[in-house]
């Protein structure tokens, strides 16, 4: 790792470090819950490999904080749930494939967020995106990763990433004025480098208004 790349890291690991102090974990008692961070960050960024070295950083002397790391990419849609909603959608080329909020089981990362919440033995799902030709689809469950027998009482920290994560919906006249805005630069412009424009406003207000629906993450 690069000297730059490693002073980055200090400063996100001391960032969260105190962030954990402030809150009282670890000792504060036991039976409470862990600290939950979020990262978020467009797509492509490197936040994987970041939230990697973070828990690698945060398990060692002299932190020994027991850190889980989640991606939201883990709780896509099964295959076949993806194939349905694309379906349903046929006209909105936004949800044809994985990746836009409506494409995540989000009863399944709620119920696996609140068990880590409640340390209750809990597994944790695994997303292949190289099944079906890089479609992707969820792993069996007897391949999830298991915690439990104890494990789930000692965890310090759980992060959480993904590109969307902490995203809030726009109310309907913003991102109208947005769509319009984006629509106008495009058709006065060949230099016109967005994407928002492309796009019919109904299919970014399906987007926008299963956005709403992730709040359960975060909130």
């Amino acid at each position: 790792m690069s000297n730059a790349s490693n002073d980055k890291l200090q400063t996100c690991v001391s960032f969260i470090v105190e962030q954990l102090k402030l809150s009282h974990r670890p000792g504060s008692g036991e039976g409470s819950p862990p600290f939950f961070l979020g990262i978020n960050g467009v797509q492509g960024i490197g936040k994987t490999s970041l939230v990697s070295a973070i828990a690698d950083r945060l398990e060692e002397a002299p932190h020994h904080l027991h850190t889980v790391v989640l991606s939201l990419d883990d709780f896509y849609l099964t295959h076949q749930d993806q194939l349905k909603l694309a379906a349903r959608h046929r006209d909105n080329p936004l949800v044809q494939h994985r990746g836009q909020p409506s494409t995540h089981d989000l009863d399944l990362a709620v119920s696996v967020l609140s068990s880590f919440r409640a340390r209750r033995d809990l597994q944790i799902p695994t997303y292949d995106k190289s099944a079906f030709n890089g479609q992707g689809d969820r792993v069996q469950k007897a391949k999830w990763l298991k915690i439990g027998g104890g494990q789930e009482k000692s965890i310090d920290l759980v992060i959480l990433e993904g590109w969307c994560l902490g995203f809030r919906a726009l109310d309907d006249a913003h991102l109208a004025a947005c769509w319009k805005q984006a629509v106008k630069l495009l058709q006065g412009s060949h230099d016109y480098r967005g994407r928002l424009g492309h796009h019919r406003f109904v299919d970014l207000q399906f987007v926008n208004e299963a956005l709403k629906e992730y709040d359960a993450i975060t909130e």
